[in-house]
């Protein structure tokens, strides 16, 4: 009874602690510091030791400017802990009173305990770093690696250079640290990346660049080759990354996976001419049949997204030769289920396309690959407004790959069945599940629909206007695009000035894109910036219209300020990374 007594006392006393904590975090964060104040000295009393509870305490002092009491705390742990960092807390004491001589006396005391001890480094750097002294904290980590040179702080040197903008050591730093130790290579590239497309000034694509190419000149190690194939990814230029990766490969001619990589990196950009020069590459040197069926897919599937109906003979006549070449097995899936999907959807042959997946599914499949020619045969059951049988494959598909990326797209795909049927009410539930997949393009996906959904059932509870959306989108999964036109251009005669108007005009734009007719594409998007500049689809009208000047009609003088627009008044858009990057470009920032 005793024992039971004595936890449930500690536990009360712990619930009261966290709560005093909290409490104390509360005023802290309002701004409240003469509260925040007492609770923390009330904390520290409790927990000496707690150097939070110390640092808070400090802290509130300071914003009370009560900098006499701060000084004598910190000097008071200094003489019984004798932490170095301590030095760094009692400099910035004086460096907030305008007593820049008294805080740089502590802080080369707290330089000179990492030369008399460098495992100081550790404390005393990062108080500098939490100060924002990083001159300081890279000093810091320089004494400590000059002394004891077995330590290796090149990473937090190189971002230090970087936030000090001396970038060219900061690149230097990164590349020497990359090379002696490989196993942090891909941080430091996502470190470079970011800097790249987020902070990166004028000639920092150029240093590095510059950087890359001495290394590789100076130093044949096919390393520097994969680096400079990774920078030249970074900026798009598959065909220079090509190269490096030709490189690559002459010298270590085991696999060709990455420079398969590279061909599927440059299909997702829309460099078709730089991928089929890889995939050309990939079949002229491999015997693997597993390549060379994955290199014709991609190939086969280029040709088919650009076909016109003339081209589609001869795609039907190069996928049954190519099947006949490689036989029916589970090797060649992906191009039993391009040829099903072609026939369904292109050659309007469904009974057909479905013959094809039924007889791929009496190979011998794993899970996923059964998936995958489930999902098939579920889109084509959908193409033919069958959609009762499509919800059955997509849920089969969920059920069999619980929480992975297929069956999220599964889940995906059996809401947009939901929408097409107007079950508006089951898909939007479906769509703000799928809001946070892991799948960033699927979440993108799921959240334009339940957007759609949402803002047109508030503007119109009848759902009227919504209804005939979706039968335009339907006709659009079809790929029958001149219905699909014919219906968005009635939807904007009938629902004039109303909610669904924006949307309507940009499905316009991109089925007008699709068939090359960019004025009519522009026209559509102006229209969204001229009426609808307060609503959900302008950056993208303005992006869009952007791609069309710079890289279909080629006049950059017109792109240039749509970028400017995004970049100024769109910054939470999913296009303000790569609409900086054009605009920064245009201008005449890099010259790469």
């Amino acid at each position: 009874m005793k024992h039971l007594i004595l936890h449930i006392a500690l536990f009360f006393s712990l619930v009261c602690f966290s709560q005093n904590e909290q409490l104390a975090q509360y005023y802290y964060d309002k701004g409240d510091f003469e509260k925040a104040k007492i609770s923390f000295e009330e904390l520290l009393k409790s927990s000496p030791h707690n150097s939070q509870y110390f640092q808070k305490t400090i802290d509130c002092y300071q914003q009370l400017k009560q900098f006499d009491i701060a000084e004598k705390a910190i000097q008071t742990r200094l003489n019984t802990y004798k932490q170095g960092s301590l030095l760094v807390e009692l400099g910035y004491n004086f460096q907030l009173q305008k007593n820049e001589a008294s805080a740089k006396k502590y802080y080369d005391e707290a330089i000179e305990r990492i030369k008399k001890n460098p495992n100081e480094v550790y404390g005393i750097a990062n108080s500098f770093e939490r100060k924002v002294l990083l001159a300081y904290a890279l000093k810091s980590y320089q004494t400590a690696t000059a002394i004891e040179p077995k330590y290796n702080f090149n990473y937090q040197i190189a971002q230090l250079y970087g936030q000090l903008g001396n970038t060219e050591m900061m690149i230097a730093t990164f590349l020497d640290e990359a090379y002696a130790n490989p196993q942090n290579s891909i941080q430091i590239q996502n470190q470079l990346a970011r800097f790249m497309a987020e902070e990166g000034d004028e000639n920092f694509n150029e240093t590095l660049r510059k950087a890359l190419i001495t290394r590789a000149q100076k130093n044949q190690d096919i390393f520097w080759n994969e680096y400079l194939s990774w920078y030249y990814v970074q900026q798009k230029e598959f065909g220079k990354a090509f190269i490096q990766e030709k490189a690559v490969y002459k010298r270590n001619p085991d696999s060709l996976s990455s420079i398969v990589n590279l061909a599927q990196l440059a299909i997702e950009e829309d460099d078709t001419e730089a991928a089929k020069e890889i995939l050309g590459f990939v079949l002229e040197n491999t015997k693997d049949l597993e390549l060379l069926i994955q290199a014709h897919s991609y190939l086969i599937e280029m040709k088919i997204d650009k076909a016109q109906e003339k081209d589609f003979a001869a795609i039907d006549s190069e996928l049954k030769s190519l099947l006949k070449e490689y036989e029916i097995s589970p090797i060649t899936l992906s191009l039993q289920l391009i040829q099903a999907h072609f026939v369904a959807f292109n050659l309007r042959k469904p009974e057909e396309g479905k013959a094809i997946i039924k007889k791929a599914l009496e190979l011998q499949l794993n899970d996923f690959e059964a998936a995958q020619a489930k999902m098939e045969l579920a889109d084509i059951f959908l193409f033919e407004e069958k959609f009762n049988q499509a919800l059955i494959y997509y849920s089969q598909i969920e059920e069999n790959l619980k929480n992975d990326a297929v069956a999220h797209e599964a889940s995906l795909k059996a809401a947009k069945t939901s929408y097409f049927q107007g079950d508006f009410v089951w898909a939007s539930k479906q769509f703000k599940e799928l809001k946070s997949a892991s799948t960033q393009l699927i979440a993108n996906d799921a959240l334009e629909y339940f957007l759609l959904i949402s803002d047109n059932t508030v503007a119109d509870s009848t759902q009227t206007a919504l209804k005939q959306f979706a039968k335009g989108d339907y006709f659009l999964y079809q790929k029958r695009n001149r219905e699909a036109a014919a219906q968005f251009q009635a939807i904007l005669k009938s629902f004039k000035g109303q909610e669904i108007e924006a949307v309507t005009m940009l499905r316009l734009g991109k089925i007008y894109e699709k068939q090359g007719e960019y004025n009519l594409a522009l026209s559509q998007y102006q229209n969204i910036i001229d009426n609808h500049s307060d609503g959900i689809y302008i950056d993208e009208a303005l992006y869009f219209s952007a791609e069309i000047y710079n890289n279909k009609l080629h006049e950059p003088e017109k792109a240039k300020p749509l970028y400017e627009k995004i970049i100024f008044n769109h910054q939470d858009s999913i296009y303000f990374v790569e609409a900086r990057k054009e605009y920064r470009q245009l201008r005449g920032d890099k010259n790469l």
